[in-house]
């Protein structure tokens, strides 16, 4: 399973400043520079109490480089850990080679699959794979298998009826899928097609996802699934992928990779990813845990930022998060109801007028708080 991260209030002031810096105002800023630890760790996070609610900015930006090399292939979880690389954070791929040993599959968000014509399907994105990376990921990693993002992309309501409804069209799709991937060397796929469909076919759907896990499992090949969360952000609704639908897949995938993340919006910003309802995304899905070891919680590894001077969000990846500790050393709030961390902060640095203020979201305390 994996693990959710926080919100940042951020209160941006403005004020025109114009000045230059004597020797000694130099010898003063230069002194407030946060320090950053160079070397590796000789003892991991846990130990050197670096896993707490109350989290200070200096101890962020002291500790974020120095992990424990000595003991980067330690697990601390036995059950499945999948970890996804993505183009706009490729600081994943180092991650992953260097952390491999910590996750049970790596999914690089690589590919798509197209429909061109009746039981004629294409899987592209093929220019992105990095046969090399997989290769030292494999090295450094035993036992780790590789399975990539396979998205159904531009995908119109009468392909998908066109497909659900035939078995030969079925049949095409899962050799498609196991012919690439036994040329490329993968070792199956996270399969992320439930959101294109909507609510409509989904018995057609089941159908669907029951045989290409059986074609894959047929080639020693896993077959996993990316669900969008169980209950609908901000209400108590069901959400498109509910405990009938899990029931009748639970028994011939290999995972659910839950999407319990991205809870607020740009028009209503918030949390991340509230406890609760991550809890209860969880416990629709299934009630009686029959099935908790193949449910993968969603944990993003990245922020949010929300402006409050327009409907609009943008990511935040922890470089920037890092950058933003540095320059303001905001205080960081543990919101116990949410079980995030929240940040508020004053930007003077701009000129003649006033930025609004933001809510961000980010990483979690384990490793750097949230931001």
């Amino acid at each position: 399973m994996r693990v959710l991260l926080d919100v940042l209030r951020l209160a941006l002031a403005c004020g025109f400043v114009h000045a230059t810096l004597s020797k000694s105002d130099a010898k003063k800023a230069a002194s407030k520079t946060l320090l950053e630890k160079t070397q590796l760790a000789d003892r991991p996070v846990q130990e050197r109490g670096l896993v707490v609610m109350d989290v200070q900015a200096e101890d962020v930006v002291l500790e974020y480089r120095s992990y424990c090399s000595a003991r980067v292939r330690e697990r601390h979880f036995d059950g499945a850990v999948l970890g996804y690389v993505t183009p706009w954070n490729s600081h994943g791929y180092d991650v992953a080679k260097t952390f491999g040993s910590k996750f049970t599959q790596v999914s690089p968000v690589w590919l798509q699959l197209k429909r061109r014509g009746r039981e004629m399907f294409e899987v592209t994105g093929l220019h992105d794979v990095d046969q090399g990376w997989m290769r030292a990921v494999r090295k450094n990693a035993k036992g780790l298998r590789i399975v990539p993002r396979l998205l159904f992309e531009n995908w119109t309501y009468d392909d998908f009826r066109s497909v659900l409804d035939s078995e030969d069209e079925i049949e095409e799709l899962s050799k498609t899928m196991v012919q690439v991937a036994k040329n490329q060397h993968f070792d199956g796929f996270v399969v992320e097609v439930w959101s294109q469909l909507l609510s409509q076919k989904q018995a057609g759907l089941v159908h669907m996802l029951t045989h290409v896990a059986e074609a894959l499992h047929q080639a020693r090949l896993l077959a996993m699934l990316v669900i969008p969360p169980s209950v609908t952000p901000g209400t108590h609704q069901l959400g498109m992928f509910t405990h009938k639908e899990f029931e009748q897949l639970a028994p011939v995938l290999d995972g659910f990779s839950l999407m319990t993340y991205d809870y607020s919006t740009a028009q209503q910003p918030g949390p991340n990813a509230p406890l609760s309802w991550v809890r209860a995304c969880v416990q629709v899905l299934d009630p009686k845990s029959k099935w908790r070891s193949k449910i993968l919680l969603g944990l993003n590894f990245y922020g949010m930022d929300y402006s409050a001077s327009k409907d609009a969000r943008e990511p935040i990846v922890g470089s920037r998060y890092i950058q933003m500790l540095k320059e303001h050393r905001p205080q960081l709030v543990w919101d116990s109801q949410a079980a995030e961390h929240v940040l508020e902060y004053k930007n003077l640095s701009r000129c003649g007028w006033t930025l609004p203020g933001s809510w961000v979201s980010g990483p979690p305390s384990g490793s750097w708080a949230r931001a």
